[in-house]
C-alpha cells in the first residue's frame, strides 16, 4: 500500500507541474516516512549521488552545449541548404530536406529537442514560404525531430546504455529505418496535396553548397567514426564536438561572438542541470523500488502470465505508449528501465533490441498529448497553434507506428548493423 501510495503522491506531483526530479525525491521521502524506513536514508542518499557519478553519462552536458553551440554557430543553415542542393527537387521536395538534415544534425546532438528547436524555425519559415500548409510543415518538423534520439551521440541511448550496462556504440538502428518511412509519408501527401518542389540544381551549384556546409558536415563523420574505431569514448566524442562547433562557430563560420557563446554556455548549464537533478530523483526512487523487489515481482508476473517473446513486448509497448503521452520521456525511461529489465532478461530479449524499442516509444510519446514535448516546443519557434500542429502530425504518427511494429517484429532490424559495425555480439 505504502509503494501504491508513494506512485499516486509521485504522479499527482507530476500533474501540479512540480519538475520531475523534485516530485521523485519528495515521493521517495514520502515513502521512508510511511514505511518507518528513516534509517536507510544515509545510505540511500549515498546512491542517489553516486547515480550521476558516472564517465558516460558526463557526455549529456557537452552534447547538449555541442547541439546549442550549433544553432548558435551558423552549422544547422548550411546542414540545411546542402540537403535542400540534394534532394529539394523531388516532389514535396523541402519536407524531404526537413527529414534528411535532421538525419544529418542527429549525427551531432543526439536530442529532438535540440533539433526542433533549432532546425525548426528555419524548416518551418521555409516550407511555410514555398507554399506548404503550416500544419504539414510543423507536423513534420516535429516528426523528424525524434529521428536525433534514435542514432548515436544520442543522450536517451547513453542513458540508457548506463542503466541496462550495455554498449553505445551497438545502440543504433532505428533511425535509419524512421528517416525512411518519414519519407515514404512525404512522398504520400506531396502528391495527393500536390505540394511543391524546389529547382533542380546543377551538379556545380551542389558542389559549391557541400564545399560552404563541409565543416558541418564533418561533424558527425568524426564523432561516429571516433565512437566506432575505440578512439574516443562516448563521453570523450561528446567532448571532442563540443570544442569542434565552437571553433567552427568563431573561426570557420564566425558567427558566434563572446556574448551569444556566454549565453549558449548558461543555456547548457541550465538544461543540464535540468537532467541531472532528474538523474538524482530517479536513483533515489530507484532504491525505493529495489527495496521493495518490484523488478523482481513484474518479472516473476511476467512469467506467469505471458506466453511468448512477442506477448511481452506488446505489453510493454502499450505501457511505453499510455505512459509516455503524460510523462515526460526521460524519466520515464529511467524509472521503467531497471523496473523492465529482469523480466526482459528472463525471456531472453536482446536487451539492445529491447532498448531501441523502449526510445522508439518514448519518442513517439513526446509527439503525443498531453505532454508532448516536441509539439510545444515546434509550436513556439513555429508560432503557430498547438491545435493547428497536432493535425498536421498525425498523418506522420502512420509510418512511426508500422516502424514501431516492424522494429518489435524483426529484430535483428536493430541488432544486424550494430553486429557488423562492432564485431558481433
Amino acid at each position: 500500500m505504502q509503494m501504491v501510495l508513494t506512485f499516486v503522491l509521485w504522479f499527482f506531483l507530476i500533474m501540479l507541474g512540480v519538475h520531475v526530479g523534485y516530485a521523485l525525491i519528495m515521493a521517495s521521502i514520502f515513502f521512508f516516512t510511511a514505511s518507518g524506513g528513516w534509517n536507510l536514508v544515509p545510505f540511500a542518499l549515498e546512491q542517489m549521488f553516486n547515480g550521476v557519478n558516472s564517465q558516460t553519462l558526463l557526455a549529456v552536458p557537452f552534447f547538449v552545449l555541442a547541439g546549442n553551440l550549433m544553432n548558435g554557430g551558423g552549422v544547422t543553415t548550411r546542414i540545411f541548404d546542402f540537403a535542400a542542393s540534394m534532394i529539394g527537387h523531388r516532389k514535396g521536395g523541402l519536407a524531404h530536406v526537413n527529414v534528411v538534415a535532421s538525419l544529418i544534425f542527429s549525427g551531432m546532438s543526439g536530442s529532438a529537442l535540440a533539433d526542433a528547436g533549432g532546425l525548426g524555425q528555419l524548416e518551418i519559415k521555409s516550407m511555410k514560404d514555398a507554399g506548404f500548409d503550416e500544419g504539414f510543415a510543423g507536423g513534420i518538423t516535429a516528426a523528424s525531430c525524434i529521428i536525433g534520439p534514435l542514432v548515436p551521440p544520442s543522450t536517451p541511448l547513453i542513458i540508457y546504455a548506463v542503466l541496462a550496462n550495455q554498449s553505445v556504440e551497438k545502440l543504433f538502428m532505428a533511425g535509419l529505418l524512421t528517416t525512411a518511412a518519414l519519407m515514404v509519408m512525404c512522398s504520400i501527401l506531396s502528391h495527393k496535396r500536390n505540394y511543391p518542389s524546389e529547382p533542380k540544381r546543377s551538379w556545380s551549384y551542389r558542389a559549391n553548397s557541400f564545399k560552404k556546409s563541409f565543416w558541418a558536415l564533418l561533424t558527425p563523420v568524426i564523432i561516429l567514426i571516433g565512437i566506432f574505431t575505440g578512439f574516443f569514448t562516448p563521453t570523450e566524442a561528446a567532448v571532442v564536438a563540443a570544442l569542434y562547433t565552437m571553433l567552427l562557430g568563431f573561426f570557420v563560420y564566425k558567427e558566434l561572438t563572446l556574448d551569444s557563446f556566454f549565453k549558449i554556455c548558461i543555456d547548457s548549464i541550465k538544461t543540464s542541470g535540468t537532467i541531472v537533478l532528474m538523474i538524482l530523483g530517479v536513483t533515489l526512487f530507484q532504491f525505493v523500488i529495489s527495496r521493495e523487489q518490484m523488478p523482481q515481482a513484474i518479472a516473476t508476473f511476467f512469467t506467469s502470465h505471458v506466453s511468448s517473446k512477442l506477448t511481452l513486448l506488446l505489453m510493454i509497448n502499450i505501457v511505453l505508449l499510455i505512459l509516455g503521452t503524460c510523462i515526460d520521456a526521460l524519466p520515464l525511461q529511467m524509472i521503467l528501465v531497471p523496473i523492465l529489465l529482469p523480466a526482459v532478461l528472463a525471456y531472453d530479449i536482446n536487451p539492445i533490441h529491447f532498448g531501441v524499442v523502449v526510445i522508439f516509444n518514448l519518442m513517439i510519446g513526446i509527439l503525443t498529448p498531453p505532454m508532448g514535448t516536441a509539439l510545444f516546443v515546434v509550436a513556439r519557434v513555429g508560432n503557430m497553434q498547438f491545435k493547428t500542429l497536432m493535425k498536421g502530425v498525425v498523418p506522420f504518427l502512420i509510418p512511426l507506428v508500422i516502424t514501431l511494429v516492424l522494429l518489435n517484429i524483426f529484430p535483428e532490424i536493430t541488432l544486424l548493423l550494430p553486429r557488423l559495425l562492432t564485431g558481433g555480439g
